[in-house]
C-alpha cells in the first residue's frame, strides 16, 4: 500500500486514509484512489511486468493493495483480436476487439471484483455483497465461493435466466429485487450503512473496485507493444470503466511505461433505450438526466450512472463521441461479431459493435486510426434476446435426397 497516497475527492480534492470509504464528507463527492507516481516509477518495468502472472496482478504497483495475498480466479491477461474481417466489414484499416468474454465468469467483472474482495479482505471485511444487473452477480458469487466469504447478491428480478443460475450456483445468497438496478443500488447502499462489515464491491469499496478496470488499458497497451491505440469504443453502464481506461493510459505514461503521452480518443456506447451519457453527449448537456431502462442490454440498463458525468468529461475532451444504438441494431451487432471474428458476445457486445459502426458511418472514427472495441461479457449471458430469430437453417429427415434437394436450393440463392 506504499504506493497509495490517499483517496481523494474528484470534486473538492479533499483527501481520506485508504479505508472503505466511497463519498466525500464535505462535498458528497466520488473518492478516487491517487497514487505516488514517482515512488512506482522507480520499482515498475516492463520487464517486471512481464515477469508477472498472466492476469491482472501483473500489474500490482498500479493496484490499490497492500500485498500479495489476492482473491483472484485468474482475470486479466485476455486476448486483444487483430479484426481484419471486422474491419473489412466496417472499413476500418486497423481494429482490435478485447475479448475479455474469456474471463473466468466470462465478463470483465472479474477485473475489479478481484481488485475489490481483495482490498475488502485487507480491511477486515466478512461479507462480499454487491447490486447487479447480471454480471458483476456471477463474479462476487464466485470469488467470495473461492476467497470463503459469505456473499448476499442483489439483482432486478427480471434479469436474465443464465445471469440467474449462474450466480446462484456458487452456493451465495441472491436476493431478487421487484424493481430496477436503480431501485436495487438504493438499497444496497441503505444495508451498506447498517452492516459495517459487509463490502458491498460498488458502494463501499467502490472506489477499490473501480481501479481494477485500468488493467485494460495497461494489457491493451502491452499487447499493442507499449503503443496505445489511436480510439477506443466502451460500453456505459455505471460511467466507471470508461473513466477508469482512460486513467490507466494516462499513468502508463507517468510510471515510464510509455514513450510518448497517451492521447487516445475515447467513444462511448449505450442502448437506446438506457441512454443518458448519450443523450446528454449528442444534446451538449453537462447534466445527465435519469431515465427509466428499456433495453434488452440489461448488463448496460443503469438509468442513472454514478459516474455518467465523468464519462461525458472524458469523452469531450478526448475528443471521442458518444452514441447509441436499438436493439434491433444490438442483435445486428452480436451477429456481425460473431460471424467475422467467431466471438459470441452478450448484449453490451451487440451496443459496443453497432455503435462502432455508427461512428464509423457518421465518420467519427476515422479509417486509418488503429481502434480497440472492449467486449465485456460472453454472449451465453444472453442467449434469450438471440432466441427469437435463431435456430436451424433447415430441418429435413435423415435422407441424402433430402439433403442434396436443399444443398442445390442453397447453392442457387
Amino acid at each position: 500500500m506504499a504506493y497509495v497516497k490517499a483517496l481523494a475527492c474528484k470534486e473538492c480534492g479533499q483527501e481520506y486514509e485508504a479505508k472503505a470509504l466511497h463519498v466525500c464528507e464535505f462535498c458528497f463527492g466520488p473518492l478516487e484512489v491517487s497514487y505516488d507516481y514517482e515512488a512506482i516509477s522507480k520499482v515498475i518495468s516492463r520487464e517486471s511486468i512481464a515477469n508477472g502472472p498472466p492476469n491482472i496482478w501483473r500489474y500490482k504497483d498500479l493496484l490499490p493493495v497492500f500485498g500479495n495475498d489476492f482473491v483472484s480466479l485468474g482475470a486479466g491477461f485476455t486476448p486483444l483480436v487483430r479484426a481484419e474481417r471486422l474491419g473489412n466489414a466496417l472499413g476500418l484499416d486497423e481494429l482490435w476487439i478485447k475479448n475479455d468474454t474469456l474471463n473466468p465468469t466470462g465478463s470483465f467483472k472479474d477485473r475489479v471484483v478481484s481488485v475489490a474482495l481483495t482490498r475488502a479482505r485487507e480491511l477486515g471485511l466478512k461479507i462480499a455483497a454487491c447490486a447487479s444487473t447480471g454480471n458483476l452477480a456471477n463474479s462476487v458469487a464466485a470469488h467470495a465461493a473461492w476467497a470463503n466469504m459469505d456473499s448476499y447478491v442483489f439483482i432486478p428480478a427480471n434479469l436474465e435466466k443464465a445471469k440467474v443460475i449462474t450466480t446462484s450456483v456458487y452456493g451465495g445468497n441472491l436476493i431478487a429485487i421487484d424493481g430496477n438496478y436503480d431501485d436495487v443500488n438504493r438499497l444496497c447502499a441503505e444495508i451498506a450503512s447498517e452492516e459495517p462489515d459487509w463490502a458491498f464491491v460498488n458502494v463501499n469499496v467502490r472506489t477499490y473496485y473501480a481501479e481494477g478496470s485500468k488493467t485494460l488499458a495497461f494489457e491493451v497497451a502491452e499487447q499493442l507493444g507499449w503503443q496505445v491505440p489511436d480510439h477506443v469504443v466502451v460500453p456505459i453502464a455505471s460511467g466507471s470503466q470508461l473513466t477508469k481506461i482512460h486513467k490507466g493510459f494516462k499513468e502508463l505514461y507517468k510510471v515510464g511505461l510509455l514513450d510518448h503521452e497517451a492521447k487516445v480518443r475515447i467513444s462511448g456506447a449505450q442502448a437506446f433505450g438506457c441512454s443518458p451519457v448519450a443523450t446528454a453527449f449528442e444534446k451538449g448537456l453537462d447534466v445527465i438526466r435519469p431515465v427509466k431502462p428499456d433495453t434488452i442490454a440489461k448488463s448496460l440498463a443503469i438509468g442513472n450512472p454514478a459516474d455518467g458525468y465523468y464519462a461525458l468529461e472524458v469523452i469531450r475532451n478526448s475528443g471521442g463521441s458518444c452514441g447509441s444504438v436499438t436493439d434491433e441494431e444490438v442483435l445486428a451487432g452480436i451477429r456481425l461479431l460473431a460471424s467475422t471474428e467467431g466471438i459470441f458476445a452478450e448484449t453490451a457486445g451487440g451496443v459496443t459493435i453497432a455503435t462502432l459502426a455508427k461512428l464509423v458511418r457518421e465518420g467519427v472514427i476515422n479509417k486509418n486510426e488503429k481502434t480497440v472495441a472492449f467486449i465485456t461479457g460472453n454472449g451465453l449471458k444472453t442467449v434469450e434476446a438471440l432466441e427469437p430469430t435463431s435456430g436451424p437453417t433447415t430441418t429435413i429427415s435423415p435422407s441424402l435426397d433430402e439433403f442434396f434437394e436443399f444443398l442445390h436450393k442453397k447453392r442457387s440463392e
